[in-house]
Order: C-alpha cells, then structure tokens, then sequence
C-alpha cells in the first residue's frame, strides 16, 4: 500500500505527537501547528515526523464491539494521543466518528466487512490526523468538520466538507452538535437510536470522560491543564441539554459511561463550577469515599 505522492518522491509526513499528516512534500515541515498550539505540546524529544508506511511496520489496530452498532478501533502500541475511533453502523451508511493516524490492510478489510464507511466526522483538529488517507481509501467518503476549524486543516482536500451554524445532520438518524470551548469548531456526534434506543453521544474529548468514569470534565488544554470558564461551560451544557442520552463514548479505550450519561453531565459541570467558584477548602466532593 504506497501513500499518495510517493511516486513523486513526495511523502505525506505524519507528527509522533499529535498523529496530524501534512500534505505530501520532500521534506518533513519545520514544526507542527497543532502541537505549537497551547492546547498541545511539541514532545520532549523534539519535533518527530513518522510516515503510514513506517507506523504500519510498528503497529497495528485492534476493533472491537462496544455495542449492536459501535465499533471501536484503537492503535497498539499506542501512537500519538491515544483516542480511539468509533465505527457507527447506521442503515443509511457508516460513520467514522473520530479518527486515528494508523490504516492499514487488517483494519481496510475489517471495516469494509462491516459495510465500508459512508462518512467521516471528527470532534477536533488533535483527531483529524490522516482524515484524508481514509476517505479516499473508502470511496471518498465526504469528511464533516466545522468551518471554525478550518484554519487547523494540515492536509486540505476537496473530501473535506466544512459546515457552520449550532447543528448539522449527517444521516436521518445522526446528528453534529457545535460545542465551541477546547477548539472553536469542536462538535460531538448524537446518535439517538443507540443504547438501545436511549440515546448515545459521541463526545471526543468534550465532555470528557474522567478515569472516574461516573464523572466527566472541560478543558481547553488537557496536557498543560488550562480550564475552560464557566461560561464556556455552562454553554456547552446548554448546547447538548436539547439532546436526549443514556451513554456516552469518550476520546479513550474504556473511558464510556455506560448508563447515566446525561445526568453526569450535569452533575459534573455543577461539580467543575463550584471548583472554579470556591475555595479550594470549600470545593471537595463530599460523596461516599471522598476526603472531607
């Protein structure tokens, strides 16, 4: 499997810290953007650059089954951030909610077995990685990302479809919701029949789903823990309050909580509110377990 350009000499070269390809050139760009960004970091090391071809010799995906419907795909070892992918298998076409840098034959295989993918949704611009590698291997899928993040767009292709406005439906039956704060053009995925018909929300990594899997949190840096305000909270909230669901599925391997989700909202960004409005003496969570 060669990447696009490499006939050429080009190469489409991938960052080690945040997984984004850039658009095929000679030589590996001078720094990442999106690592440069303060919501990000560029690694210890330096700047490292990785291709398709190099990562699929180190690594491979593992899919498994979260639920009738839901696919997970998540690289091992792990590479870059560490989100997995969530396979969506609808009626009207399958969608692949999030995206990873690694796509190899297994996993092409593995999904086309499943119906192929009919589109492409990504939260935010750390999980766009090699968006277009993708779509272009499964039909040119059309890829749905918010125009407010068009500036963080590595890789610009004519498969990429930008959207604006509060919401936007990419089936019948699937829906984009808007939610500004960790990026400007951050969405999160509804899915109504999931969960048995109780609703399921894809959230990426807002909300995100805390190791506590009862809780869930808002940042705009989640590596350099920069918090979001509380009126960027509290619009998030009210962004997703129309929506109904039981389950959410976060950015990491087993980080879904499994029923209870819309009332963990909630409850949490009373929880992230009162933290940022009290003293620190005053704000501990005096449930079961918890210190006092």
């Amino acid at each position: 499997m060669t990447m696009a350009g490499e006939a050429d000499g080009l190469q489409a070269f991938i960052c080690t810290t945040c997984g984004t390809q850039f658009a095929p050139s000679l030589s590996p760009p001078g720094t990442c953007p999106i690592c440069a960004d303060p919501r990000q970091y560029v690694g210890l090391e330096g700047q490292q650059w990785i291709t398709l071809d190099e990562l699929r010799r180190t690594s491979h995906n593992v899919i498994e089954q979260e639920e009738p419907g839901v696919y997970s795909i998540h690289t091992k070892p792990d590479f870059a951030i560490g989100q997995r992918a969530l396979l969506v298998r609808t009626p009207k076409g399958n969608v692949l909610w999030d995206c990873l840098a690694l796509l190899d034959t297994p996993t092409i295989d593995a999904i086309w077995e499943l119906g192929g993918i009919a589109a492409v949704a990504i939260s935010h611009p750390h999980y766009y990685t090699t968006m277009v590698e993708w779509s272009t291997t499964f039909d040119n899928a059309p890829i749905y990302l918010h125009e407010a993040d068009r500036k963080c767009v590595m890789r610009p292709h004519s498969n990429i479809r930008f959207w604006s406005g509060g919401g936007m439906a990419v089936f019948e039956n699937l829906f984009l919701i808007h939610t500004p704060g960790h990026f400007d053009g951050f969405q999160v995925l509804h899915w109504p029949s999931g969960a048995d018909g109780r609703g399921v929300l894809f959230s990426g990594d807002q909300p995100q789903v805390c190791m506590d899997t009862r809780w869930v949190s808002f940042m705009y840096s989640y590596p350099n823990f920069i918090p979001l305000s509380v009126s960027t909270v509290n619009s998030i909230v009210g962004a997703l309050e129309p929506f109904s669901f039981d389950r959410i599925y976060g950015a990491f391997p087993k980080r879904t909580i499994r029923t209870g989700a819309k009332e963990a909202v909630n409850r949490s960004a009373e929880r992230y509110i009162r933290a940022c409005n009290s003293p620190v003496s005053k704000m501990a969570d005096a449930g079961p377990g918890r210190i006092k």
